[in-house]
């Protein structure tokens, strides 16, 4: 394989994407987001979305799963279970964080 100027920077080599499902992104590259967040409760309700979004996909797998095995790939529900597993003990980590932070503050007084 040869590489062309355009794919190193220094000792840098730019990978290409052929599967738009590798590296978080598409095989053009990762698009800018369209709609910006405009505050922090934009954001949480956002994030907040992201998080319920990742349960409900995990829930639809599981079903699949079990109601028709042979349309599912055992490797997705067991990747989609761990990716909501982990959105939500994050969420819970960030919310009790904020609860703490919020209760040290009051205390101050």
């Amino acid at each position: 394989m040869v590489l062309s100027a355009e794919q190193t920077t220094g000792h840098m080599v730019v990978m290409q994407r052929t599967d738009p499902r590798h590296l978080g992104g598409s095989a053009q590259g990762a698009a800018p987001d369209a709609n910006p967040v405009q505050g922090f409760g934009e954001l949480l309700a956002r994030t907040l979305g992201q998080v319920n979004d990742l349960q409900l996909q995990s829930m639809d797998l599981s079903r699949q799963l079990v109601t028709d095995p042979d349309s599912v790939d055992i490797h997705d529900v067991t990747i989609a279970m761990a990716q909501a597993n982990l959105a939500l003990s994050m969420t819970k980590t960030i919310v009790d964080k904020a609860i703490q932070a919020y209760r040290e503050t009051i205390s101050i007084r």
